[in-house]
């Protein structure tokens, strides 16, 4: 049987399961820009599901993503798409969410995104961290709870990373310099004392768009409790947002000076992952980083 009725007949049990509305047979449409799931749109009738296909083994990173969305959608701030199911059928991992026809950010929508998304960091926790780790791309991101948020950082996220470089064959300067910097951190962050906000965790303009109402949405989130400039910082990684997006965060809850370095940090994390999936010229980029943060 191909595999394409597998999976249509392992959809239509999931969603009978539920209870969720069917009208007559399931088509499915791939839908392309993927690289880690097959990603398709199913509809029956005038309904329009949203689902993400792996290996069994991606059961737990779906799982997490689920966990993420359902934080963010009772934060009551920004829309994100419903969890519609999650679980096994046919031996593949499922995800179906809620399927939104999505927009590019027009100034408007992203003048609600900043505002909403502030809103959403004002969701806080007692620690920095989350319920379980998840992942970023993907690469494990490690989210054991902590109350420090400079040890955080330097442990779960810019020291594992530098432990993955250095299993992938990343050693030299890229290995001296990230441990100077390791032991620079906590002066980096000093006077510094975030709240841990509910973020998004991977915040990019690919990880964002608009409804066809123009209310904004995220997707694909890595969620975790931690500093909201995170969020911030992602956002102008690869390539900005709307300025409207940035002059409605910051009306809506100003931030601190010294932004512009704390920025830098945040993102090595993101680079030094992409070093570790894709190699190539993001070695060059994470040195020039580390030696900025080290004059600073």
């Amino acid at each position: 049987m191909p595999m394409s009725d597998t999976l249509r007949q392992a959809l239509t049990t999931a969603l009978d399961e539920l209870g969720v509305p069917l009208a007559g047979d399931l088509v499915l449409r791939p839908i392309g820009g993927g690289c880690i799931n097959q990603t398709y749109r199913i509809e029956s009738g005038n309904h329009a599901y949203f689902v993400k296909v792996n290996d069994p083994d991606g059961y737990e990173m779906f799982a997490a993503e689920a966990e993420g969305l359902t934080a963010m959608r009772h934060s009551k701030s920004v829309r994100v798409p419903e969890v519609i199911a999650l679980g096994i059928h046919a031996n593949r991992a499922c995800l179906i969410l809620e399927y939104i026809d999505l927009q590019p950010l027009g100034a408007r929508s992203a003048g609600l995104l900043g505002e909403q998304l502030a809103a959403m960091h004002r969701s806080c926790a007692k620690d920095f961290g989350w319920t379980r780790d998840n992942t970023i791309g993907s690469t494990p991101q490690i989210n054991t709870r902590h109350n420090d948020w400079p040890t955080f950082w330097a442990e779960h996220r810019i020291g594992f990373q530098l432990q993955l470089a250095a299993r992938n064959g990343y050693r030299g300067n890229l290995q001296r310099n990230g441990e100077r910097l390791l032991t620079a951190l906590p002066g980096l962050l000093d006077g510094h004392q975030p709240e841990p906000s509910l973020l998004h965790g991977d915040l990019w303009g690919g990880n964002c768009a608009a409804d066809r109402e123009g209310n904004p949405v995220i997707f694909d989130p890595a969620s975790y409790y931690g500093d909201r400039e995170c969020d911030l910082a992602m956002t102008e990684l690869f390539g900005r947002l709307p300025g409207a997006f940035y002059e409605a965060y910051r009306a809506a809850w100003p931030i601190d000076s010294g932004y512009e370095t704390r920025r830098d940090l945040y993102n090595l994390y993101h680079i030094l992952n992409h070093l570790n999936l894709f190699g190539g010229h993001y070695l060059h980029q994470a040195d020039s980083i580390i030696t900025r943060l080290l004059a600073t």
